[in-house]
């Protein structure tokens, strides 16, 4: 009798265990359907926005070697733009460099600080939602370059985290 109500309970534990890991697996399952079509979607914004911001980004250059900052400035509007709606950390940073240049053309090199500092900041979001520590730590480059040695060492450290969870899994 006391085995048989041993191996019932061994069963219903083990029928418990066994839906739960159903219960969650679906779970994750659900999630990472859910997450996939916006990895998709931020890779197609990518291939169709990388390319267009970049050229912008040269398109500045262009500009600041002719001297021209007016052309500069506009270039580098359509070159944010493009960075933003690509989705990704790398033209954000490419941005406010860019725009850190313009300011050592236009002489305003103060001046021209908010714009790049908003632009790394959308950045280090980015890298952070991307789960990029290569992202994080070229951030952290940009902060310290701005003079932001507190938003620089936050970076690192989250770079960090980012690359010893990637050991992990």
């Amino acid at each position: 009798m006391i085995n048989r109500k041993r191996s019932t309970a061994v069963l219903r534990a083990s029928l418990a265990a066994a839906l739960i890991g159903l219960g969650l697996g679906a779970a994750v399952m659900e999630v990472h359907a859910d997450l996939a079509p916006r990895e998709i979607q931020r890779a197609v914004l990518r291939d169709q926005f990388d390319p267009l911001w970049k050229a912008h980004v040269a398109a500045v250059d262009q500009a600041l070697a002719n001297h021209d900052v007016s052309a500069a400035v506009g270039a580098w509007h359509d070159a944010y733009g493009a960075a933003l709606a690509s989705r990704g950390w790398e033209g954000m940073i490419a941005v406010g460099d860019a725009f850190l240049r313009i300011g050592v053309e236009a002489g305003t090199r103060n001046g021209s600080r908010p714009n790049a500092r908003q632009a790394y900041l959308n950045a280090l979001i980015r890298a952070h939602r991307d789960g990029s520590p290569d992202g994080m730590r070229r951030a952290a480059e940009a902060f310290a370059a701005l003079g932001d040695h507190a938003v620089a060492t936050q970076c690192l450290r989250v770079a960090d985290e980012l690359a010893a969870r990637r050991k992990r899994t």
